[in-house]
């Protein structure tokens, strides 16, 4: 390139600076290095690139920031040392080479050719130029140190090089610690041995992720056989993007591919230069069939929602079968979100049942329905487990287990009397606590000192207990504690809801409907598994709970009243009666319980008939761990009727209005103070 074109390059490059505030920015950061003690071999600088922008400025040289970051990185260096040296403002600076000029890009094109699939790339030699990848975090290093740059000196005491920083070495994006600092450099000028100058040395942060195709969950959900392997690539965080990624979650990176050298081996990796928290978009509009379903139902606060538990898993279980476990886990899958202020909101669940069969179809079916969902097997770590970096840091590498891999939506346990008692009491801890920790050996991973890592868990865990295992026959109380299996009482505890899966009059009819359904799957896999007049697919359902999931809800007075009520009721006689303290938590799974219901329903508003819903199910499940209470509620009192037809809709609606007046009479007699804001009538 001749000189005449370097020059207006450079020229590109100040005009630029000056536009986007590059060097007003530049001064600032000058600032930094004025304590005249602080003297070092290089000084770090970042500026910010907007492609763009720069392509509208000067097409060559936007070509160089998109094609060949590397020349541009160096026209910035030279630019800003000269400014540096112009203004004076950091006297410390002699040479170029000590200007470390990092270019942050703001974006890049929107086109193929600057996005790369974790999927299919091919891990060959390419040009190094920055790329857009989206992918999970599956594994992470702890921060580490790595040499920014280092001086060296001659050792011939003649040579210019002797003093001064003309030898100046730099990371580059791909290059290893022994090729920014090692013993066999040579001078420049006279050939003899370079030797560093240790006191020069600059040292930063550097962390390891390991990032993989977010289509790897589908695989995780266990219930599609796929002959896929995904492989994850590496990427380096360096300095300030340290610690801005997060186990379990996903990400959009710009970075640079580039090839780690350490002989005999070549590893692909990414130099990351910018992330950003990434959620693939969902479709959120509810289907046809469920807006004519909800103009249907518009006359009850409970018909829609019935009706759409009772149609939920025909791949799976007959209309009918399980209701109140198809409402729970629906609602469950609606509730596992995180808000607007980043708080997580989640409905662990415990089912007690004989029939594990069907319920571990159900709870794999409906994990398809949510774009987070993983399956736990017992030969993967539930929480997480520790290696040996391989890229020649040494240190402690984290892998995210089922449970870090599930962040954001459900992690399916599966049956607990699989389990052996470590790790019931590991869950046991992980539910109370909503945290694991990960015990880290110095001395096995090249530390000074053993280190403890704790991580947020942020899933609903979903898992059930087989009655048969224990006694060999299922053991129902219908106003009494239920026979738990292998689980203790203070793990059911630790579970925000526990259900029963029972019909006990109507067990064989079910049964037999179950094969005749499961017959005329095989049979008739294109004909609809049930006569009915409303038919929803499993399509339909994602966009249900991705469109409810979407919806702010508030409290009504009314729905407050009788929360508020139902907790400080059941307090009084629970403590009194049984010994047993209700705690808070009881009232953040009541409003959670409410809201979830009134979400499913398409309401903004969560009214008191979800507040009964809510009462419901929880008085249910404390009743299953602790017996029953004043508040007499049947077992299968949110279904209690066959739903084929208006008339069981009808008489259903009838029940949960006889219950809401119970639930009232409850809240009258044993709240304190209820009188002021409930009428005996």
């Amino acid at each position: 390139m001749k000189m005449a074109d370097i020059l207006s390059l450079k020229e590109s490059v100040l005009v630029y600076l000056d536009r986007s505030g590059g060097l007003q920015k530049l001064a600032e950061d000058c600032k930094t290095f004025s304590d005249p003690q602080q003297v070092e071999a290089v000084y770090r600088f970042c500026i910010s690139v907007n492609p763009s922008d720069v392509i509208e400025l000067d097409p060559v040289l936007g070509d160089y920031v998109l094609h060949d970051p590397l020349r541009a990185t160096a026209l910035f260096q030279s630019v800003c040392f000269l400014a540096i040296k112009t203004l004076s403002l950091v006297e410390k600076i002699h040479t170029q080479s000590q200007v470390n000029v990092n270019l942050k890009f703001t974006h890049l094109p929107p086109f193929p050719e600057y996005t790369l699939d974790l999927s299919s790339f091919p891990r060959v030699y390419g040009p190094m130029r920055p790329v857009f990848m989206e992918g999970l975090v599956i594994a992470m290093t702890r921060v580490t140190k790595y040499t920014q740059g280092a001086r060296f000196l001659c050792i011939n005491d003649d040579c210019p090089c002797s003093t001064g920083f003309h030898h100046i070495r730099v990371h580059a994006p791909g290059a290893t610690e022994s090729a920014t600092v090692r013993n066999d450099f040579s001078c420049m000028i006279c050939s003899s041995q370079l030797k560093e100058d240790v006191k020069f040395r600059v040292l930063g942060d550097k962390q390891l992720v390991e990032l993989i195709h977010v289509k790897a969950l589908d695989v995780l959900t266990g219930h599609q056989q796929s002959s896929l392997q995904y492989q994850s690539v590496t990427l380096f965080l360096r300095d300030e993007l340290c610690n801005s990624m997060r186990i379990g979650q996903l990400y959009r990176v710009l970075g640079i591919p580039a090839h780690v050298h350490q002989w005999p081996n070549i590893t692909w990796s990414i130099e990351a230069n910018r992330v950003q928290l990434w959620e693939p978009e969902h479709p959120q509009e509810v289907s046809a069939s469920f807006q004519e379903l909800l103009k249907a139902t518009a006359t009850s606060p409970w018909r829609f929602a019935t009706v759409v538990a009772h149609y939920f898993g025909l791949d799976v279980a007959p209309p009918g079968l399980y209701n109140t476990l198809k409402l729970v886990l629906l609602l469950s899958l609606v509730l596992t979100r995180a808000d607007a202020e980043d708080t997580f909101h989640n409905l662990d669940l415990l089912v007690v049942t004989t029939d594990t069969l069907i319920l571990d179809r159900l709870m794999a079916y409906s994990l398809t329905l949510v774009c987070r969902g993983v399956r736990h097997q017992a030969s993967r770590e539930m929480f997480a487990s520790l290696s040996r970096d391989e890229h020649g840091a040494g240190t402690a590498n984290i892998h995210a287990g089922s449970a870090l891999l599930a962040t954001g939506g459900i992690c399916m346990l599966g049956d607990l009397g699989c389990y052996r008692k470590d790790k019931l009491d590991a869950i046991q801890s992980v539910l109370e606590s909503r945290t694991v920790s990960v015990f880290i050996p110095g001395k096995k991973y090249g530390e000074d000192a053993d280190q403890q890592v704790s991580f947020p868990i942020q899933c609903s865990f979903w898992a059930f207990t087989d009655l048969s295992q224990r006694s060999g026959r299922a053991e129902y109380a219908t106003l009494g504690t239920a026979e738990m299996g292998p689980v203790s009482t203070q793990l059911a505890d630790d579970f925000g809801l526990v259900i029963q899966c029972r019909d006990i009059v109507g067990e064989q009819a079910l049964l037999h409907a179950q094969a005749v359904h499961t017959l005329q799957q095989a049979v008739q896999s294109e004909e609809p598994v049930c006569p009915s007049c409303w038919k929803f697919s499993t399509q339909d359902y994602k966009e249900l709970i991705a469109h409810a999931q979407s919806l702010q809800v508030e409290l009504s007075r009314g729905a407050e009243k009788i929360i508020h009520g139902y907790y400080l009721a059941s307090r009084r006689v629970r403590t009194q009666n049984q010994g047993i303290k209700m705690s808070v938590a009881s009232v953040k799974l009541l409003i959670s319980l409410a809201e979830a219901h009134c979400k499913l329903c398409l309401r903004t508003r969560v009214l008191e008939e979800d507040a009964v819903i809510a009462v419901l199910l929880c008085e249910n499940s404390v009743t299953l761990k602790h017996g029953a209470s004043a508040l007499v509620i049947p077992p299968d009192t949110m279904f209690p009727h066959d739903l084929g037809d208006v008339d069981g809709l009808q008489e259903r609606d009838v029940t949960l209005d006889k219950l809401h007046q119970d639930i009232l009479h409850f809240i009258y007699a044993y709240a304190p103070g209820a009188d002021t804001y409930i009428t005996e009538e």
